[in-house]
């Protein structure tokens, strides 16, 4: 049997793989491993804290009336068979502090942390101080590491003769890696099933059906199941239990597209605008100005001049002039439309900026926009 090749028909199916390839190029950049939009249930950090003492500040530490800090230190003294009442303690040297740590999923004993310091006496500054040996614990009131070393301070406090310099919180201080994990913690992935679950940092219903269709399609099928906006349930094959941290590997690097929720985010405080460069503004009309109104009054005194005997009835009297100056500028530029097929948040916050629009103004305008229900974006106040 002879075939034809018709030339159309092949310059046809070219164009058409052509264009496969460009969408799918273009979608590549689009595509996010799957450990990048969220973690495994039962991947969590766990809180440590301890109750400590900071010796060697110069002066610096709590006040002699400060009993919490003179019981501490007397408990410490009678570890070493020194007993001393507390009420004969009289230092400003030594600083009872607050210690905290965060304790990660599948630390092994041998393990630093980083702790943070924080006085909770009348302390002045922490600057010089080193931290005793502190147990740090969790919410079950175990022990899982110890803490002890120099502080490191970000600030300093310095005051002599009613003058005082300062700089950050002097009370506040860390120790990097100034914590030996002495108790492991069993962070354990697989539920009584044997099977996975993962959990969206963001939930969102067509994102967690697009990880479940991208590690049946990637993996292999019927492994995946999204069960809600953020969980996704995951199948581990027999086979691959024995080898599990392999198959985890495999899932964390699936890569899918996740859908991207219109938002503009303002911030009031520091004038920020953040949105998605495609969050898009139906037609709607702007029209914003800039109206000051200023008022001034001066008092001046009129009396007579080239009299000397007046009569009782004349003194000198108060003559108050106000002045109201109304001034009225353009702002954003008078009335203006926007286009609904190609202008976005970005595209107007550009033409705003071009107009020398400050950003209050340009808050103030994108919040009447949503208002009049233009703007089809959650919209975020901070």
């Amino acid at each position: 049997m002879r075939m034809q090749f018709k030339p159309r028909s092949c310059l046809g199916a070219l164009l058409f793989l052509l264009a496969c390839l460009g969408t799918c190029s273009a979608r590549a950049e689009d595509l996010i491993r799957v450990k990048d939009l969220g973690k495994l249930q039962g991947w969590r950090e766990n809180a440590l804290i301890g109750y400590g003492i900071v010796t060697g500040l110069a002066g610096t530490g709590d006040a002699s009336a400060n009993r919490a800090a003179r019981q501490a230190l007397s408990n410490v003294f009678s570890q070493f068979n020194l007993t001393i009442p507390a009420e004969q303690i009289q230092s400003r040297n030594v600083a009872v502090v607050m210690v905290t740590a965060s304790l990660p999923a599948f630390a092994r004993e041998g393990d630093t942390l980083d702790i943070t310091v924080t006085s909770t006496g009348d302390a002045r500054s922490l600057v010089g101080g080193t931290l005793l040996l502190t147990p740090l614990k969790g919410p079950n009131g175990r022990v899982y590491a110890l803490a002890q070393g120099p502080l490191s301070i970000g600030g300093y406090r310095y005051a002599a003769n009613g003058n005082l310099q300062q700089k950050n919180h002097p009370t506040v201080g860390s120790v990097p890696g100034g914590a030996v994990v002495e108790l492991a913690v069993a962070s354990e992935v697989l539920d009584a099933d044997r099977n996975l679950r993962f959990l969206l940092a963001e939930p969102d219903y067509t994102t967690a059906n697009r990880v479940a269709a991208a590690i049946n399609l990637q993996i292999g099928a019927d492994l995946a199941d999204a069960r809600d906006a953020s969980g996704i349930d995951i199948r581990v094959p027999a086979t691959a239990r024995a080898q599990l941290v392999n198959f985890l590997a495999r899932i964390e690097n699936v890569q899918v597209e996740p859908d991207r929720r219109a938002k503009v985010v303002i911030n009031e405080r520091t004038g920020t605008v953040v949105s998605g460069g495609d969050v898009r503004i139906a037609k709607v009309a702007i029209s914003h100005g800039d109206l000051k109104i200023s008022i001034s009054s001066q008092t001046s005194a009129s009396q007579p001049q080239l009299v000397s005997n007046t009569g009782n009835g004349v003194r000198t009297a108060l003559v108050t002039n106000t002045q109201v100056n109304v001034d009225e500028q353009g702002g954003a530029g008078g009335s203006g439309f926007v286009a609904p097929e190609h202008n976005t948040v970005a595209d107007l916050v550009q033409a705003l900026a071009r107009m020398k629009t400050n950003t209050r103004d340009m808050i103030s305008i994108i919040r009447a926009i949503k208002a009049a229900g233009a703007l089809h974006a959650e919209l975020v106040i901070q």
